[in-house]
């Protein structure tokens, strides 16, 4: 593998063994705590929770490998118009070895009320703004002169970008689908061919979940997530959470990938990249959520790391966790 080229942070190379993914295709960042962060994955959670929220996340996967991924977010949304109309602002930004990328989204959503339950929400979400990929050939050595493909310094490109999503939700169960990178992935091919950065390719997720109330003080919350490129595999989580006495989330997730339709452009006998996630979420005040995550490897990755860590804030910035008719937000 260090025959072709030797990468500082050597993993850069291992990671593109095992997604199979093309060279310089850029994957959204991973996170495992979205639960609690659903504009990130779908900009028609816009106003979901009513109030106005703003969420932080940061991970930091595969400690203890050099150059190993780091993603910030910081989501903020709210509503408008009797909450018809949420309005929502997510940054993102992502740094995996020589790779990096920067993604800022203006996000809208119409939610229609559905039936007589105030709470029965149809939503259609629509986001825009830009991302900003780079590729740092200061972090790259070849072997052979003349290697087109490692730029010389750094380099980045400045796209334009949409993003679409749809979500209903009640009181007691959620469901809903996005598209991310509509536009980045047509745009990139019209920019300077002599800047090398990784291309952004579109992502469709899947969601869906309920809540089961086992007693007053015990609620149980079960989902899935599907995500696709088209491209490399299908991730789906599996995910089962507990919460406490309205306080404490417990959960943990089981992430794999599927096959749903046939892929030619995949190499044969990829092993699956199996991780389990432990989640713990905790409302220290009404208005004041923090969390933690850690994942761990179920491949032989596991035996160059420490897992991955994921710590989140989550503050209501207005009231609490309780919308404006006093039913709490639980997706």
């Amino acid at each position: 593998m260090r025959g072709y080229i030797r990468v500082k942070a050597f993993w850069l190379t291992l990671i593109g063994l095992i997604t199979g993914l093309a060279a310089f295709a850029q994957q959204d960042a991973q996170f495992s705590q979205y639960t609690f962060n659903g504009l990130y994955i779908n900009p028609a959670y816009a106003g979901y929770k009513q109030d106005v929220y703003a969420n932080a996340f940061y991970r930091s996967q595969w400690t203890g490998l050099e150059g190993a991924p780091q993603t910030f977010s910081l989501a903020v949304d709210g509503s408008v118009h009797d909450t018809k109309v949420g309005l929502g602002l997510l940054v993102a930004h992502d740094g995996i070895g020589a790779q990096s990328s920067l993604a800022v989204y203006g996000n809208y959503a119409y939610r229609l009320q559905i039936g007589d339950n105030e709470n029965s929400r149809l939503a259609f979400g629509i986001g825009a703004g830009f991302v900003q990929n780079g590729l740092d050939g200061n972090k790259l050595t070849a072997t052979q002169t003349g290697d087109n493909y490692i730029p010389t310094g750094y380099q980045s490109a400045l796209l334009p970008d949409a993003r679409l999503g749809v979500l209903y939700t009640n009181d007691r169960f959620f469901i809903g689908g996005s598209v991310d990178n509509l536009l980045a992935r047509k745009l990139s091919m019209l920019k300077d061919k002599s800047i090398l950065t990784p291309v952004p390719v579109p992502h469709f997720y899947f969601t869906t979940g309920a809540l089961f109330s086992i007693n007053d003080d015990v609620k149980f919350k079960p989902s899935i997530l599907l995500k696709d490129d088209l491209n490399g595999p299908t991730s789906l989580d599996i995910n089962a959470f507990t919460l406490l006495g309205e306080r404490i989330w417990i959960g943990a997730t089981y992430r794999t990938a599927v096959s749903l339709y046939n892929k030619p452009q995949l190499q044969n006998g990829l092993q699956k990249s199996n991780a389990v996630v432990g989640v713990v979420e905790l409302f220290a005040t009404d208005k004041l959520r923090v969390g933690y995550a850690f994942d761990y490897s179920l491949t032989p990755l596991s035996s160059y790391s420490y897992g991955s860590h994921e710590l989140s804030i989550g503050i209501y910035l207005n009231h609490s966790h309780v919308d404006s008719n006093g039913n709490r937000c639980y997706f």
